[in-house]
């Protein structure tokens, strides 16, 4: 897409290994699941599009092989498409336990959904993102729900500690029992059995414990591969003519310095649209600013960079309202801000960090800090 907006006029194939065009797939633990859009209102054009500017789309076929020698890749069917630029989005793989499921497809999410008609005994394992997604559905929708999570708190990885207690609250004011620090032994027929010989009750057991990026392709065709398909700055993988982006991607940032792996919608997307300009001739390298949300109950939770590194923070608004930012700070160095349910914030700190810029520890501290207050006054020293 974004190479047609661009002006490129060469022949553009889009490979798919599901049936279904193009999709977007945080809505499949949102309204998808929830049974407020179908399959329709998840796809990103109408199949139309792909007619209308001369895009083949070829489904259910996956690339079995990169031949990089002929520049050829050969699909599952036998069939082989030549190639000159090659852009390797090929996402990542839910991890599983035995006698789980996962919520990566619509197929997945369609098999999750017809075992929640009636009344169940849900355990969620996995106290992600994905993980509580779905279990605020199943508990609107009136399931028993448990989560269960290995560490000691609720998406780590993802959040400062003051948001991760302040969601696992909101889950527990529902009814939602998060069991945290809690080991799971084995799934069984009907029940969960965990470490400390506890055994829950299930009817359904679903799985949120993370992904494993789908570098099988890369690694074949003799690329770079180490938690993801390495990549430089531009996205370049030791292939010039091979772009990798998105969820299977391990890029060098230039934010941070090093070698990350995002699993985020926006940075696919701005991945895609720096590849794109980079076949038409740019040599920008990708300086996308990375951004996440979560729904989950009466929480809308939107973070504006990363805030993995932070050495400390600064909470403003009014968190017993539940509204407030947290401002995580390396040393005097903004990092991140995380909202909930201050959406003018966090829109206020994408731009700011966007644009280079920061703000103190000192600053946010005062007494009536009010970030909109800050940058009208011109104050984000770069």
């Amino acid at each position: 897409m974004s190479l047609r907006e661009q002006g490129y006029r060469g022949s553009i194939t889009v490979v798919g290994a599901e049936p279904v065009a193009p999709y977007q797939r945080p809505p499949l633990t949102k309204a998808y699941l929830a049974g407020k859009t179908d399959v329709e209102g998840l796809l990103m054009q109408k199949e139309s599009y792909y007619e209308d500017n001369d895009i083949e789309l070829v489904l259910d076929d996956p690339v079995a092989v990169i031949d990089r020698a002929a520049r050829v890749v050969v699909l599952s069917s036998g069939r082989t498409l030549v190639f000159g630029d090659l852009v390797l989005a090929t996402g990542a793989t839910p991890r599983t336990l035995p006698g789980t499921l996962s919520l990566r497809t619509i197929a997945d999410t369609d098999a999750v959904r017809a075992r929640l008609d009636g009344p169940s005994r849900v355990v969620v394992i996995g106290a992600g993102f994905i993980g509580l997604e779905f279990a605020a559905v199943a508990r609107e929708q009136g399931h028993d729900v448990t989560v269960v999570e290995a560490l000691p708190r609720a998406m780590a990885r993802a959040v400062t500690a003051f948001t991760s207690a302040h969601v696992v609250a909101e889950h527990e004011k529902t009814g939602v029992r998060v069991l945290l620090g809690t080991q799971v032994k084995a799934v069984r027929t009907g029940a969960v059995e965990l470490a400390d010989g506890t055994v829950l009750l299930a009817d359904l057991v679903v799985a949120g414990i993370g992904v494993v990026p789908n570098a099988e392709l890369a690694a074949g065709a003799g690329l770079t591969v180490g938690d993801g398909i390495v990549v430089d700055a531009h996205l370049r993988t030791d292939d010039p003519s091979i772009y990798a982006i998105g969820d299977c991607a391990r890029f060098s940032s230039t934010r941070t310095g090093g070698r990350i792996r995002l699993e985020s919608v926006q940075n696919a997307t701005d991945q895609a649209t720096c590849v794109a300009a980079s076949i038409m001739g740019s040599a920008e390298p990708y300086t996308g600013l990375p951004w996440f949300w979560s729904e989950q109950h009466a929480v809308k939770l939107q973070i504006a960079g990363l805030v993995d590194g932070h050495d400390h923070t600064v909470v403003t608004g009014d968190p017993d309202g539940g509204r407030f930012s947290v401002f995580c700070f390396r040393g005097d160095r903004l990092l991140g801000v995380e909202s909930v349910n201050k959406p003018a914030d966090y829109m206020l700190a994408r731009r700011l960090l966007s644009a280079g810029g920061t703000v103190s520890p000192a600053v946010v501290a005062a007494p009536g800090f009010d970030l909109r207050t800050y940058l009208q006054g011109g104050a984000a020293a770069a």
